[in-house]
Formats: structure tokens, sequence, C-alpha cells
């Protein structure tokens, strides 16, 4: 199914300009890269997050494996999706170790770096893991 149409981040200049103004966060398997998305009008109705996942052929040469990731990924976005404040713009990159990863790790860890970049809208659930 995959993250709903108001959150995908599609067009490439997008992507360009977070890797170029955005702040990197890294764990040991991802790497994210926030940039907010606040208009300078402070109109009260802020734009939802738009998420994008990059799996480069660094990871894996195989289509299949990286698109396993990224589903993984994705199922994993859904599930933080409630906690994340609106107006930003966020490059989830995969790092070559990711291929030892399962959802579990994949989960954790993106949870940790939305907090770090102060995206998750503060601790409404606990997440066991």
């Amino acid at each position: 199914m995959g993250l709903p149409k108001a959150h995908r981040l599609k067009h490439w200049k997008d992507f360009q300009k977070i890797y170029q103004q955005g702040t990197r966060y890294s764990s040991p398997h991802l790497s994210l890269l926030a940039l907010s998305e606040t208009k300078p009008d402070n109109s009260l109705r802020a734009a939802a997050t738009r998420i994008g996942i990059s799996v480069s052929q660094k990871v894996s040469k195989k289509a299949v494996i990286r698109n396993r990731i990224k589903r993984q990924i994705q199922a994993a976005l859904i599930e933080l999706l409630p906690d994340l404040s609106p107006g930003w713009k966020v490059v989830v990159a995969v790092r070559p170790k990711a291929l030892e990863c399962k959802y579990e790790h994949f989960l954790r860890e993106l949870k940790q770096l939305l907090v770090e970049a102060d995206i998750i809208n503060g601790h409404k659930r606990e997440y066991v893991l």
C-alpha cells in the first residue's frame, strides 16, 4: 500500500533541496535528512510532513532487495505517521549495512532519528520493541 499520497515526497527537486539544505541525522543503518517547510506568512494550517525514501544501488544491486527494504521502511513510517509534526520534508537514506536489518530495527532507528530531529510530536504513544 505505501505511504498516503499527502505524505509522499515525489519530485527530484524536493529531494535535491533537502540534500543541499537539510539537517542530517545518522544511525548505523539509516540517515535522515530533514528540512522544515514553514511558510513566512505563518499560515495556521501547516502542510503534512512529506517523506521520501532513498535506497541506492550501493545497498544492493538487486531491485528486489532494495524494494523489500523500502517496503519495510514505509511500514515503519506508517506506524509513526500519527506522531509526526506537520510542516517537514524528510528523506530517509538507507546505508549499505541495512541489509542485515528487520522491520523492528528500522522502526526503532526511525523513531530515534525522528525524535532527535524534533519531528515526532511529543511522546503520545509508548513503543514496545
